[in-house]
């Protein structure tokens, strides 16, 4: 029986010996379609390329257009196939991602499967869906890929970060400062520990509640921004339909009726010039808010100003809507036909123009009936026929808006309390100042959507996400911390408590996930085995955490990933070559070693390898780093470490009974090995190596060395833990 079976699914949450992402990896079972490639089942490329045609744009391992599909009709295997599939049904629903392997097992139809994975559970569907699929054309059966796609796309959309907080966090990663998803909202923590900063959509920690509150609070806000000097309309809170009326009257028309605290434009009326419309725009304002201001209408189109930090970063304007009659068609067939079928407009969050949709839109149909019109009247061919005066604010004018109008929003930003402000303003000319055509600003929002900016009807799109990003993480500051990572077959516990001594004795608060357990400064918090990515994890959220060390066994690597994006520093210690994981087909020390070099692949350019030149495949990994490397060794003369010294490289090495720093400045003698109690205590080559590899680290991290030299003598094992209970 033909068949493809999922023998183990993992969700590895970080870096891995497949990619730097988040990614999953499927163990498979083909079966008896190991001896069926794809151009010996009749028909089977053909229905999967008909089902899938963009499958023409991957290109495989050939690196050219086509060049999947080609491999489809000379022959290869379900796994790749799976692999594809999975890829281009993430695609199709938004979901793009275009790292994936499959690889075979030593044991025959076993095959490994990896596809990148920015939602676990969105890949996983379309990892079960890609199954039936590829099942659905080997059998020749139906299968409904629409219908699997919108799923997945559904998936996608309630599941994944919206766009605007998205941008942010990809703008975030394009500067290489590390994002961790904090809920299944759009709560997101960008950076480590102490270096964190959290964002919400366009919120951040530093938006103040106070701040927010005024933002919603329109009358108050009004009233500050008055008080500062803000060109706003003049008007005031009603109480009910009588009293709107008369606030009307006292303004003079036309007038605006809007709710007091409601957002996105919802239940706003504009240039009302009778007591009828007031009333009627008053009871339905009152539906969108818990009160209702009555104030000056100002001429002209609304404008949304994105301001962070005090300074431009976007701006877009509104148009009016507005159909064209034909003579045969009603108003609600012209809306459908005219602007809803534009394939801007949508409810999806990708879409910068929302629909027309009349039941909804009682502002809309308060225009149609001062028109003489309802939603069932033909309009004459020709006829213009007004739905909306603002709104659909979508299209960029960033770079025409008056550095006068700018001020007045800064002001405005900062005037309510908002770092991030989405500042709206009704003007006739945005390159012209706004008293002088008696513009003003009639709201400040907090947390602004930014999809106008990102994807405009009609303009240039701005790269707000990066603006944002910068503003939360200036210069050159990247969010991270000083994090070490370890691994190696045996001894990382020892070097992890070793290596976070001497980080503290520079001072600052460290996190240390190992073997041992979960450790904060020198407060064990427990004493489990928490050498995983969950207590990692612990650390990385912990703002007062200002270094970490994580301690990073083989079997963890393939079953979690790192918990870390990048380290400042990564040790490796030993590959054991009698050492196998059977369960991930590790069989062999080549196999381990491809591993081990997932620790040394994420260090940063700008940190360093500590590796173990007496290891001939630790020491191997060393053009792999993107950084330093420095090695270490129980004696001076090892090879590795004189071609190292050689090209200007720094080494750490036992000789005559000292341990010495070395390179390109030189030789220090750093201490004699026999006062050093772990060494002395435990007479082994196993404690030598690690105290070599942790000073490594060290040195590496500009550690002073006085520091390290009494940070070595003065370490137990055993130092004194304060436990927490």
């Amino acid at each position: 029986m033909k068949k493809i079976e999922f023998l183990r699914i993992l969700y590895l949450r970080g870096p891995s010996i497949w990619t730097y992402k988040p990614s999953l990896e499927a163990l498979i079972d083909i079966g008896e379609l190991e001896d069926f490639p794809s151009n010996k089942i009749p028909g089977f490329p053909e229905r999967l390329v008909a089902w899938l045609p963009t499958l023409i744009e991957h290109r495989c391992s050939r690196e050219k257009h086509g060049g999947f599909v080609e491999r489809l009709y000379e022959g290869t295997w379900p796994g790749h196939i799976l692999e594809h599939i999975t890829l281009e049904l993430q695609n199709l629903a938004g979901l793009p991602g275009g790292f994936g392997k499959a690889r075979e097992t030593s044991k025959r139809g076993i095959y490994k499967i990896v596809m990148r994975a920015r939602h676990e559970k969105v890949t996983r569907q379309a990892l079960y869906y890609a199954r039936d699929l590829v099942m659905a054309a080997i059998e020749d059966k139906p299968f409904d890929v629409a219908e699997a796609i919108d799923e997945l796309r559904d998936m996608v959309n309630s599941l994944c970060l919206g766009p605007s907080t998205a941008c942010i966090v990809d703008a975030a990663d394009d500067r290489d400062i590390p994002s961790i998803r904090l809920s299944e909202n759009n709560l997101v923590q960008l950076g480590y520990g102490a270096s964190q900063r959290r964002i919400w959509t366009a919120e951040t920690d530093q938006t103040g509640a106070i701040a927010e509150s005024i933002s919603r609070d329109k009358d108050l806000t009004k009233s500050l921004l008055q008080a500062c000097g803000v060109p706003t309309p003049g008007g005031r809170l009603v109480e009910d339909a009588d009293d709107a009326c008369d606030a009307a009257h006292d303004i003079g028309f036309p007038v605006v009726v809007k709710p007091s605290d409601a957002n996105h434009g919802r239940g706003v009326f504009t240039n009302l010039n009778t007591d009828d419309e007031v009333r009627t725009a008053y009871g339905a304002a009152l539906e969108e808010g818990s009160g209702v201001i009555v104030e000056r209408f100002v001429r002209g189109l609304e404008h949304r100003i994105l301001i962070v930090g005090g300074k431009l970063a976007a701006a877009a304007r509104g148009e009016p809507v507005v159909i064209v009659g034909d003579g045969k068609s009603t108003v609600i067939e012209l809306i459908d036909s005219q602007l809803n079928s534009d394939p801007r407009r949508g409810r999806r969050e990708e879409h910068p123009l929302n629909p027309v949709i009349l039941d909804r839109e009682p502002a809309v149909r308060l225009e149609l009936t001062r028109q003489g019109l309802s939603q069932e009247s033909v309009p004459a061919a020709g006829r213009e026929v007004l739905l909306q005066r603002n709104g659909n604010v979508a299209i960029d004018i960033t770079d025409q808006v008056h550095p006068d109008v700018v001020a007045a929003a800064s002001l405005a930003a900062r005037t309510v309390g908002l770092d991030i402000a989405g500042v709206d303003l009704v003007t006739t000319d945005i390159t012209r100042p706004l008293e002088e055509q008696q513009g003003a600003i009639v709201e400040v929002n907090a947390g602004p959507g930014l999809l106008m900016h990102l994807s405009p009807a009609a303009g240039q799109p701005r790269q707000v996400g990066m603006v944002i990003a910068d503003h939360l993480f200036p210069s050159s500051n990247n969010g991270r911390i000083p994090i070490v990572g370890i691994t190696g077959s045996t001894g990382k516990t020892s070097v992890a408590q070793l290596v976070a001594r001497l980080m503290q004795l520079t001072g600052k608060h460290v996190g240390l996930a190992c073997g041992a357990g979960l450790y904060l400064a020198q407060r064990q918090i427990e004493t489990r085995n928490c050498a995983n990515w969950d207590s990692a994890q612990r650390i990385l959220l912990n703002r007062a955490v200002e270094a970490a060390v994580f301690e990073n066994g083989h079997a963890a690597i393939l079953n979690e990933g790192l918990a870390y994006d990048r380290c400042q520093v990564g040790i490796v210690l030993n590959i054991d070559p009698e050492e196998t994981i059977p369960d991930h087909y590790i069989e062999n020390a080549e196999q381990l070693a491809k591993v081990t070099r997932t620790q040394v692949d994420v260090v940063l350019p700008t940190g360093a390898a500590i590796l173990n030149a007496d290891d001939a495949r630790v020491a191997a990994l060393a053009p792999l780093c993107d950084g330093e490397v420095i090695f270490f060794a129980l004696e001076a003369g090892n090879a590795v470490v004189q071609a190292h010294l050689a090209q200007g490289g720094r080494a750490v090495f036992v000789r005559g009974g000292q341990i010495v720093l070395a390179g390109s400045g030189g030789e220090t003698v750093l201490i004699g090995n026999v006062t050093i109690p772990i060494m002395s205590s435990q007479k082994t080559t196993l404690y030598v190596v690690n105290v070599l590899a942790a000073i490594g680290a060290a040195w590496a991290l500009d550690i002073p060395l006085k520091l390290i030299r009494v940070g070595v003598e003065a370490f137990d094992r055993r130092f004194k833990i304060r436990a927490v209970r």
